[in-house]
């Protein structure tokens, strides 16, 4: 599994329309009225990655297999969210489950599509959505610290660890910035993680813009790219209508559709980019003749831990991993023209899972 991301924003921003598109599916109804989306919708769908393709050509695999990146999504939050409005407690419990947010901004103008603010203005969206989910984590840590600091005068330990990063977060959430900006110390991650923050979760924006503008760009997304940019959030320029248009082609044809809008990948795999990047994830494969398999791993994860993606037993009997970068395995030409050249390391317990590693694991149970 890749990452669980969660897709927000106001309603009718494209939203269902970019889970639509990403899963391949129609699970999630598209329609032109808010709330169209009341429970949240779940997909997953393969990560592409041209180097499995390749890796199973040489080790002629019967079978590849894709890690996965999970969707969510979640109904649009309004104004008063926070307090309730929009069926608001419901989509922000939806929130603090995924592990990423997407944070999908109206980048394009359509009189057929209503906005609930009545204009476009993906800045003044943002900030809508955003103050939303600072004031329900403000709410949440005020109602939490009166009894904290009683339990910590008390003797209480977890308390009194736990109060000080409380406060930090208070911090800067009165001040109107996101958890995420709060002074976290290493040793208080554990604890400030426990806290399941809505506006400490990474957060990227998804620009959605209409079809003319999905190789070049318009005025909003311009705008909603420099916010971005100013704040240190990533954003990822797509159109969700093309997007939606694409899943629908044979996998053969999509690369000359996107090359006469002016395309080289689908927006799909630039998210998936961005995601990764977000999280700080990296990907590692496995590779034989009856399947080529990647898998998915926080960077600088060590050997025992991504053995414990494939299976609990690889990471409890974890003995070595014997390891080739992907760039050799291909250069070589598998694995027996890698272990020739002796770019077929052993690696022990503390080796960090680098991207694109090949691993074969060695252990007992």
């Amino acid at each position: 599994m890749g990452f669980n991301c969660g897709i927000v924003g106001l309603p009718n921003v494209g939203k269902s329309t970019l889970f639509n598109a990403l899963t391949a599916t129609q699970a999630a109804q598209a329609a032109n009225y808010p709330f169209c989306t009341i429970e949240p919708n779940v997909g997953r769908v393969a990560v592409p990655d041209p180097r499995l393709d390749k890796l199973a050509v040489i080790a002629a695999s019967a079978k590849i297999v894709h890690t996965q990146l999970e969707f969510v999504d979640i109904a649009g939050l309004v104004k008063g969210a926070s307090k309730g409005e929009g069926l608001g407690n419901q989509f922000l419990a939806n929130i603090r489950e995924v592990d990423a947010i997407a944070h999908v901004l109206r980048c394009f103008e359509d009189a057929d599509v209503t906005h609930v603010s009545g204009t476009v203005d993906p800045v003044r969206d943002a900030e809508i959505v955003e103050t939303e989910l600072m004031l329900a984590d403000l709410d949440s840590l005020e109602k939490r610290l009166p009894n904290l600091e009683k339990r910590a005068k008390g003797g209480d330990k977890e308390a009194a660890a736990e109060a000080p990063v409380v406060q930090k977060a208070l911090d800067v959430l009165r001040v109107g910035r996101p958890a995420r900006e709060a002074a976290i110390g290493p040793e208080e991650r554990p604890v400030f993680a426990r806290l399941q923050l809505i506006t400490a979760k990474p957060m990227m924006y998804v620009l959605n813009v209409d079809e003319a503008s999905a190789a070049t760009g318009n005025a909003h997304s311009a705008e909603a790219e420099l916010y971005a940019r100013n704040r240190g959030i990533l954003s990822v320029e797509i159109s969700a209508a093309i997007e939606a248009e694409v899943a629908q082609l044979p996998a053969g044809d999509q690369a000359e559709y996107l090359g006469h809008l002016g395309l080289t990948e689908t927006g799909l795999a630039r998210v998936v980019r961005a995601g990764y990047q977000l999280l700080d994830l990296v990907t590692f494969f496995t590779v034989g003749p009856k399947e080529a398999r990647a898998w998915t791993v926080r960077r600088e994860a060590r050997a025992p831990e991504a053995a414990g993606v494939i299976h609990t037993d690889f990471e409890k009997g974890f003995i070595r991993a014997e390891t080739i970068a992907y760039q050799d395995y291909v250069t070589l030409n598998g694995e027996a023209g890698a272990r020739d050249a002796g770019k077929l390391r052993l690696e022990g317990k503390d080796y960090a899972v680098k991207d694109g590693d090949v691993f074969h694991f060695r252990f007992n149970v």
